[in-house]
This record gives C-alpha cells, structure tokens and sequence, in this order.
C-alpha cells in the first residue's frame, strides 16, 4: 500500500547509517518493527510483581509427565 510520509531527512539518514539498512523502506519497517516489540514489553513490565509463581515448579518433571 504505498504511503506518503513527511519525515525528518536528518533522522532517516541517521537511523539507516545506525542499522546499516540499504534502502529508506527497510530502514522505516525495521524502526515500525522495534517500536512495536518496545510497546509489548513496556505492557509486560505492568505485570511485575503480581504474577505469583511456584518456586519449586519442575518444568522438566512436568514435560517427562506428559509424555508418559
């Protein structure tokens, strides 16, 4: 779907140096990528400290029960 955007040329030809990215497109999807995986693990920081957990869970005794 072709998009025209106003960017900043300064911060485009900064970002592609930084990522080495050969064209202004792969540089703008790789930045569109980052941002989204930043913005879900902000989400995730939410959930620190009210997740309980079982501390003497054994993920292998468990995985070795399934198979059984």
């Amino acid at each position: 779907m072709p998009t025209n955007l106003a960017i900043d040329d300064h911060l485009l030809q900064e970002a592609q140096k930084l990522g080495r990215h050969r064209t202004k497109r792969e540089t703008v999807n790789a930045a569109l990528d980052e941002y989204i995986q930043r913005r879900k693990q902000q989400e995730l920081l939410s959930l620190f400290g009210k997740i309980d957990y079982d501390e003497n869970y054994d993920y292998k005794r468990e995985r070795r029960r399934k198979r059984a």
